[in-house]
């Protein structure tokens, strides 16, 4: 009779374990939460069918933006005809549930496709950037406007050539974003509830933005929010906007885009044309190693454009400027090994962005393409590719399929929620 029970009971925890469903992550802001392009769910598929099982679509307009996924929810933008906009959908069915746009001039910006900036969700309510400078506070439910500033309007801000770029960032009571205003307002901090003004930081008068992402790391008891811009990387206190440490590092052609990556004390940036740049996390921004090249063609260490690197223990990878995926030592920025294998094309602005599993990597390549690889010091192991999205966006040179994927996906609760300037899908990853 025991026996019989314990079997019973085996029976029905062995059923209850079956039912429950993966934990699963949102994905509410550009590259994951705290902006680190890692996904830790568990139950990913190890090696993809010939096809992912597509859960929804829905038609898109243009933009670079990638979706952030949040409480059900995806938030997107884009533009056509003048006007950018925001909209959400529900999550698991792709239905539309509000959708807001506004006038945007894109006369002065270069690849005028759409909006740039990933939009960030936090809590009940979404912060948006467009490509001119327009920041906005919404309802996540409504879509209502709570609050908005203006780069150009509000901070007499000059627009970047390729338009602003740098999504929002929460932080406690703070929005923090990169204005690119006069008057040391490169940088400001808005109370995130009512969008008044707590801080600004850093002077616009001596070189752009830039593009990459403003974040935030710890490293020696030290909260430091890190401002990759065109004349420096700048490390201030997110509370005061209190300048900690900067270090030179003029960018040709004001194009730091790739985010800043951190592994323990060390913060790794890379550029297109300048090349790579390992700093100490300290009080000084100390620097541990530079690249000696600023050539796109003949490059050394990593050369990134949009593609933010990865490191994985002691060593780094990272796509380069001509789509080669590289694996450096991290001690030194000693090239290890090279491949062609993720972006197939060897094109100038070639792309794919890399994403940390619990177990490998997964690349979206700008051919709209999901690979799954193992990497290693020894090298590059693919395990399986499947086409996602239909490559729309103009690229800027020749390219084998015509045009390119440039937006980063989200990867959320089991699956990929990617767009295009055409439509935003979204793809079970589960097994």
């Amino acid at each position: 009779m025991l026996e019989a029970l314990s079997l019973t009971m085996k029976f029905l925890l062995l059923f209850t374990l079956a039912i429950v469903p993966l934990r699963g992550d949102d994905w509410p802001e550009y590259r994951g939460r705290g902006r680190r392009g890692v996904w830790l769910e568990d139950g990913i598929v190890g090696r993809f069918p010939s096809s992912l099982t597509v859960k929804w679509r829905h038609p898109a307009r243009a933009g670079y933006s990638g979706p952030a996924v949040a409480a059900g929810r995806v938030f997107l933008t884009d533009y056509a005809a003048g006007k950018e906009r925001a909209l959400a959908l529900a999550e698991h069915t792709g239905k539309l549930l509000w959708q807001r746009e506004w006038p945007a001039d894109y006369k002065t910006i270069e690849y005028a496709t759409g909006p740039r900036a990933t939009p960030t969700v936090d809590q009940d309510r979404v912060y948006i950037l467009g490509a001119t400078g327009i920041l906005q506070c919404l309802s996540a439910k409504t879509g209502s406007l709570i609050w908005k500033r203006e780069a150009v309007a509000d901070f007499h801000a000059s627009l970047p050539t390729w338009g602003t770029a740098s999504a929002p960032l929460v932080d406690g009571p703070r929005l923090i974003a990169v204005m690119g205003g006069s008057q040391g307002a490169k940088v400001v901090a808005f109370d995130k509830r009512t969008g008044r003004e707590l801080w600004r930081a850093l002077s616009a008068a001596h070189s752009e933005t830039g593009y990459s992402q403003p974040v935030i790391f710890s490293a020696g008891g030290k909260r430091q929010l890190i401002i990759w811009h065109a004349a420096a990387v700048s490390a201030l206190e997110p509370e005061t906007g209190r300048l900690l440490w900067e270090h030179p590092f003029p960018i040709h052609m004001n194009t730091p885009i790739a985010t800043p990556v951190q592994e323990g004390p060390h913060l790794l940036v890379s550029a297109f044309f300048n090349g790579a740049r390992l700093l100490r996390l300290d009080e000084q921004g100390r620097e541990v190693w530079r690249g000696n090249s600023s050539s796109e063609v003949k490059s050394d260490t990593l050369h990134a454009l949009m593609a933010s690197p990865v490191v994985d223990g002691d060593y780094i990878y990272g796509i380069c400027s001509y789509g080669q995926l590289r694996c450096l030592k991290l001690s030194t920025g000693e090239r290890v090994w090279e491949t062609q294998a993720v972006t197939v094309e060897r094109a100038r602005n070639a792309s794919a962005h890399i994403i940390r599993l619990k177990g490998g990597h997964l690349f979206f390549n700008d051919r709209g393409e999901l690979v799954r690889a193992d990497l290693s010091p020894q090298g590059y192991e693919e395990i399986s590719r499947v086409k996602v999205l239909k490559p729309t966006s103009p690229s800027g040179g020749r390219r084998e399929l015509g045009a390119v994927v440039w937006s980063h996906p989200a990867f959320a609760n089991g699956h990929m929620v990617a767009r295009n300037d055409e439509e935003v899908v979204r793809l079970s990853l589960r097994e």
